[in-house]
């Protein structure tokens, strides 16, 4: 995978790397907020096996992610693995954290 420079490049990939085969029932909203430059609300709504992704903020999300712009790009190349960015506080979480674990698993990094 080409390296991402900015948040907006990750946003638009999304749903080229989503596995719906893996989301089986699952109907879910994930709002990721990432401060520092470039920074910006997003939200991803996961429902019926398909994934939409927007700018700014979900009404009610499952999930909360809170991260900078410089962690979500690292996250996004491969530089930065998610639990251990999870438990030196890098990334936090408000809501669902179990959901955070599931997603993982809901898209291919290649």
């Amino acid at each position: 995978m080409t390296k991402v420079t900015n948040p907006q490049e990750v946003f638009d990939a999304m749903p080229a790397h989503f596995k719906p085969e893996e989301a089986g029932d699952l109907n879910a909203t994930v709002q990721i907020d990432l401060s520092g430059d470039g920074g910006g609300q997003w939200h991803a709504v996961l429902a019926d096996r398909k994934l939409t992704v927007e700018p700014g903020p979900a009404a009610q999300p499952n999930i909360t992610i809170f991260t900078s712009v410089a962690n979500f790009l690292a996250l996004a190349n491969g530089e930065l693995k998610p639990m251990p960015a999870f438990m030196t506080g890098k990334v936090k979480v408000k809501g669902n954290a179990g959901l955070l674990m599931k997603m993982q698993s809901l898209f291919s990094m290649s």
